[in-house]
């Protein structure tokens, strides 16, 4: 029986020739990451080891993200202790201050992550870099502490789901809409430890951004990893950021899929996703009167370039409803920088847009838009559970930049033809 493409850069990773689902496998590491909440507890775990050193100072990163600018003392205190680690270490890619951003959407533009690598991140949403053709995943802190120490971890070979995309999206449509679609049909435990696998003519139609949001929410259907082909585009992006492509690696013809799924792009809606799961999903033209507080455009899922410039593209000459709160935060400086010379921070502040600085902020509940208890909030994110934002009788309601920007200027969810002039 054949390999998937998953197995296929586990088999490479363990020095093996093949691999089989359910297997237990020791694989080598190109990228062990951590951010300010997960590497403090990663650094206790790997002083209890008695470690002396990391594998590989180039091979660690570690990203100031989450709580940063640093919104009280406690989080100050984390961020200093990995300063100092990282320091004492000498690693290479430690991303703090004026060079830091969303890890997930820095690690790609810094071209840390090639096609093919074995990459694990302590932090859920590490499934974003299959957008490059690498197996990445989330683990605990623990294993990123054994990760830094030896280079390896321990894997259970899993078992795939294929996703074969066909068509081309229509005007709106985003990674956000596919992959919210996928959940709504698979449900948030569909994929659980599965390999989320994407086939078809239909990638050509998905920019590399889209693909890195469906990666990155794979996690939300029980992912163990999102994956795409490495294509020319890939190889492009690859160049471009890292200045090589990696390892291509390619599904066999034979290769054994749990199940399988065809989804034609040409009849995707702008989707949203209801409280206070992932899977409660619906276009946007069902949402009925759903009434907002505030509204999120950014994090790792929808805080690139391509998703401000569709934000922008709605929001040029209009302004948010007036008691709606609309918070576009930018996923990295590079980011940020481009569109400042793209003229999108002029477009978002005439239209009463609060512009933060890179950071997690208010998606995990963590500063910069903390809901009250009843307040609403249709969010870029990747989570909407029970106090994800904030109090725990707020609500969050999931989309796309275009739905969320749409429905800014409403005041309530709608579908963005409603608002464009």
């Amino acid at each position: 029986m054949g390999m998937t493409m998953t197995q296929k850069i586990m088999a490479r990773h363990a020095g093996l020739d093949h691999v089989e689902a359910g297997q237990h496998i020791l694989a080598d590491l190109d990228l062990v990451m951590g951010n300010d909440i997960t590497t403090p507890v990663a650094i206790g775990a790997f002083r209890e080891m008695e470690a002396a050193k990391v594998f590989d100072p180039e091979k660690v990163a570690m990203v100031l993200d989450h709580f940063t600018p640093n919104k009280d003392i406690k989080a100050a205190t984390q961020c200093k202790m990995i300063r100092e680690f990282a320091k004492e270490m000498g690693i290479t890619h430690y991303y703090d201050g004026g060079d830091v951003g969303i890890e997930h959407v820095i690690l790609p533009e810094k071209g840390l992550v090639k096609a093919g690598d074995m990459v694990i991140g302590a932090d859920s949403h590490t499934c974003t870099y299959g957008a490059l053709g690498a197996f990445s995943t989330g683990v605990g802190s623990t294993d990123m502490a054994v990760g830094m120490a030896t280079g390896k971890a321990w894997f259970r070979v899993p078992e795939a789901i294929l996703f074969t995309l066909t068509g081309k999206p229509g005007k709106w449509i985003n990674g956000k809409d596919l992959i919210l679609y996928i959940i709504g049909k698979i449900g948030v435990d569909g994929a659980r430890y599965l390999s989320m696998e994407f086939a078809g003519e239909g990638v050509a139609a998905l920019s590399m951004d889209d693909r890195f949001t469906v990666a990155n929410m794979a996690i939300e259907a029980g992912g163990k990893n999102g994956i795409f082909p490495v294509d020319d585009l890939t190889k492009e992006y690859l160049m471009d950021h890292a200045g090589e492509i990696g390892v291509v690696e390619e599904a066999d013809a034979d290769a054994a899929y749990k199940e399988q799924y065809e989804i034609d792009l040409s009849t995707l809606e702008p989707m949203v996703a209801f409280p206070h799961l992932p899977e409660n999903t619906k276009p946007a033209s069902e949402a009925g009167d759903i009434v907002l507080d505030q509204v999120v455009i950014g994090s790792c899922t929808n805080g690139r370039i391509s998703d401000l410039r569709q934000a922008a593209e709605i929001l040029k000459g209009q302004k948010a409803a007036k008691d709606v709160r609309l918070l576009i935060i930018p996923g990295s400086q590079e980011v940020y920088k481009q569109a400042i010379a793209e003229g999108l921070i002029d477009v978002f502040i005439d239209s009463r847009a609060i512009v933060g600085p890179p950071t997690c902020g208010p998606c995990l509940g963590g500063h910069m838009g903390i809901l009250a208890k009843g307040e609403r909030a249709l969010s870029t994110t990747n989570r909407n559970f029970v106090g994800r934002m904030g109090h725990p009788e707020s609500e969050v309601y999931l989309c796309s930049p275009a739905v969320a920007a749409a429905s800014a200027i409403a005041g309530h969810i709608v579908h963005p033809d409603t608002v464009v002039k």
